[in-house]
């Protein structure tokens, strides 16, 4: 009775989780087939817990024992129970994740999903142990994205004195630029820290444009 009980807990959370829970995770994480869910995966197959505690929060380790438990107790008891609760544990596990990193979970990605070009070449970067590549391909696209919104600027400046509105088409190319270069630098200027740790800088733009 305690099984059958935990079982149907399982379902109306799966249920919750995978149908009315939003799919827009913008996080390599959220994948299907993302590091989190691999390493729950190897901690369902082992039978021990220790794989994927690396990715949950320390005040988020308590939960994530008990839903563990939960899932052991219930996957071996058919091909169907095994899936649901696997998911069960999937959901959970990176749920508790997105909170660590401060963020609302928003479901879990196929695996089929298509990843941001830079998420690939990140973790291509980690596989090699060379991060050329990487560095290449960023700095080429902040390159690029800077000198567009220049040219756009300064082909608006030449004409905002013209009338009201053409002044104001200079002005929103002014703001672009200038909101743009300065989130580059920000974010490059930033140390790096741990996911949910603050680096010290402030997030908000020192000048309201």
């Amino acid at each position: 009775m305690k099984t059958k009980t935990i079982f149907i807990s399982m379902a109306i959370a799966c249920a919750a989780m995978s149908f009315l829970l939003p799919r827009t995770a913008r996080a390599h994480c959220d994948a299907m087939n993302g590091p989190v869910v691999m390493a729950a995966k190897s901690a369902l197959e082992k039978g021990g817990i220790t794989p994927v505690l690396k990715w949950i929060k320390k005040e988020y380790e308590a939960e994530t024992q008990a839903a563990f438990k939960k899932t052991l107790m219930v996957r071996n008891k058919g091909p169907e129970a095994k899936e649901l609760a696997d998911m069960y544990f999937f959901e959970t596990v990176v749920r508790l994740h997105r909170a660590g990193e401060g963020e609302p979970y928003t479901g879990i990605k196929p695996a089929s999903a298509k990843l941001e070009p830079a998420v690939v070449a990140a973790d291509k970067a980690l596989e090699s142990g060379s991060v050329e590549v990487l560095v290449k391909m960023i700095t080429d696209d902040v390159a690029k994205g800077i000198r567009e919104r220049f040219e756009h600027t300064i082909a608006a400046k030449k004409h905002a004195e013209k009338s009201v509105e053409a002044g104001r088409e200079f002005v929103a190319a002014y703001v672009e630029f200038m909101h743009y270069v300065e989130r580059l630098h920000h974010d490059a200027a930033s140390k790096a820290t741990h996911h949910g740790e603050s680096n010290g800088v402030s997030t908000t733009n020192p000048h309201e444009h």
